[in-house]
């Protein structure tokens, strides 16, 4: 598969890792609705295929993604004036600019309420909809939607140079890609709203203090500390529990009470313990060896899972 099978993104498969590059150098990595799409074409595919258990994300060069294209200039996120100007970039929503780019086919989902779908949204959906674990590597400024559209992820690692910030408030916006829904169950609400209301740029110590990421390691470390995590994850962790793991923790934050998850888990636990993982993960375990989990996903997703809260198709 040829990486500029896309134009702002790469997607390349190894050893069961799927890496999701930002690889944008003609808008600096900046958001556009053209990428937007493209990630979550790439999303799609990493989480229907059986021979990917883990996707990291990452960027190239200098920023991780330092927010939206603005090169529209102070029209960037006025679409009926952007209309006007037959400037028409389906599905960038708060989060993209890019008037250069060609329409992109959204099959019709591009509308929400009677208005444009938010596209940095219609991204973090497809990460939270996915089945696989999902560890970002912020190899610099993750700024705006470059911030807001990993909040799903499950694992962020930052390099040293890393920066972040939640800037909506200096450009008048709202803050997008659901962020008002993940960020504070990310780092509690009153960070969250400070980091909303000052829309400050942060380094990585910070984000660390908060909870936004697990680690931060030297800049020459940071993909090597990633690809050590991910391959521990691909070739020891079960492909089935970690979807069923991934589903129920952030399916549970909106359960009214504990009894939904044990209603849940009592069901899991009778249809996973029958399954070939499970006797591989206790029979590896007796004979002392490395596990050799025959599970796949999406094959062997279990049909009890339930969706992401307010799973919609992307």
């Amino acid at each position: 598969m040829s990486e500029r099978e896309f134009q702002h993104i790469t997607y390349e498969v190894s050893e069961r890792i799927a890496t999701i590059t930002i690889d944008s150098p003609q808008t600096r990595n900046g958001f556009t609705g053209l990428m937007g799409q493209e990630l979550i074409t790439a999303f799609g595919r990493a989480d229907r295929d059986d021979e990917v258990k883990v996707v990291v994300f990452t960027g190239k060069g200098k920023f991780f993604c330092p927010g939206a294209d603005l090169s529209g200039g102070a029209n960037t996120f006025d679409y009926d004036a952007r209309a006007k100007d037959a400037v028409d970039v389906v599905g960038t929503g708060a989060s993209g600019a890019g008037g250069e780019e060609p329409p992109v086919p959204t099959e019709g989902r591009d509308e929400i309420d009677g208005v444009r779908r938010d596209g940095g949204g219609r991204v973090s959906l497809a990460i939270a909809s996915m089945h696989k674990p999902v560890i970002v590597a912020f190899n610099g400024a993750a700024v705006g939607v470059g911030s807001t559209m990993t909040l799903p992820c499950d694992i962020r690692i930052a390099s040293e140079d890393a920066r972040f910030g939640f800037v909506f408030s200096k450009r008048g916006i709202m803050p997008e890609a659901a962020s008002t829904w993940f960020l504070s169950r990310v780092v509690g609400i009153n960070r969250a709203l400070e980091w909303v209301y000052t829309g400050k740029v942060f380094d990585a110590a910070e984000a660390k203090e908060a909870g936004l990421v697990s680690r931060v390691v030297p800049a020459a470390e940071l993909m090597d500390v990633t690809y050590a995590l991910a391959r521990e994850l691909a070739e020891t962790s079960s492909a089935v529990t970690m979807a069923a793991g991934r589903t129920m923790l952030w399916g549970m934050l909106t359960a009214d009470n504990p009894w939904e998850a044990h209603r849940l888990d009592s069901k899991g636990i009778y249809e996973l313990g029958r399954q070939a993982d499970a006797k591989e993960g206790v029979t590896s375990f007796l004979e002392k060896r490395p596990p050799q989990f025959p599970g796949r996903i999406p094959s062997d997703l279990p049909e009890w899972l339930p969706d992401f809260p307010g799973a919609q198709p992307q």
